[in-house]
């Protein structure tokens, strides 16, 4: 859904609503863990912190979405546990104006170990795009590094995506990047609240 005005919270129930029976925009489920034909993979891993007290909290954040705290996207409903068929609605501002976008939480890599923790979601048929997202948090047994990972498998599923392809590209490398800051903030908010030292 394109608009040139925010949507209403209204607006977006509605399409969340509407977008809890739809079908994936692709077949190959699990495209951000193996490398199928067809798709741009783009990786990112950025360490937000250092040892097991940063670890929580960076699972925490993720498991709150905070990834999407960027001032330029938004996940709804905002308190979406990400667990398996959980579907939410991506807003995004860009270029002067907004798309929702409907995404189902597919899966989760591995257990959550407690050094590791990651989950992914695919693109519904009113997504822009088409493809899947992983969002992980780790705990580096040997460095003590906590590392933030984004990795996703995308080619365009709307019109405007594919004409807008190169710009669509500068978005992702963007989401990529602000993303990381989003949670390395999120890490330092989360340790001046908790009494974790």
């Amino acid at each position: 859904m394109f608009s040139l005005w925010r949507p209403t919270d209204r607006a977006i129930d509605r399409f969340l609503r509407q977008s809890q029976h739809l079908p994936l925009s692709y077949s190959a489920v699990g495209t951000a863990s193996e490398r199928v034909r067809g798709y741009t993979y783009d990786e990112s891993t950025t360490i937000i912190g250092h040892g097991r007290a940063d670890y929580e909290r960076a699972r925490t954040a993720l498991r709150s979405w905070r990834q999407f705290d960027i001032g330029w996207a938004e996940v709804f409903p905002r308190n979406a546990a990400p667990e398996v068929g959980t579907v939410v609605a991506v807003l995004i501002r860009h270029f002067g104006f907004w798309s929702v976008n409907g995404c189902r939480v597919l899966y989760h890599v591995g257990a959550d170990s407690g050094t590791q923790y990651e989950f992914a979601y695919g693109t519904l048929t009113n997504h822009a795009e088409s493809g899947e997202e992983l969002f992980g948090v780790d705990l580096d047994p040997e460095s003590g590094n906590v590392r933030y990972r984004i990795r996703a498998a995308s080619r365009p599923n709307a019109l405007v995506a594919r004409v807008a392809f190169p710009i669509a590209r500068l978005l992702q490398a963007r989401f990529r990047r602000c993303s990381a800051a989003a949670m390395a903030h999120a890490c330092a908010d989360l340790k001046n609240l908790s009494p974790l030292r």
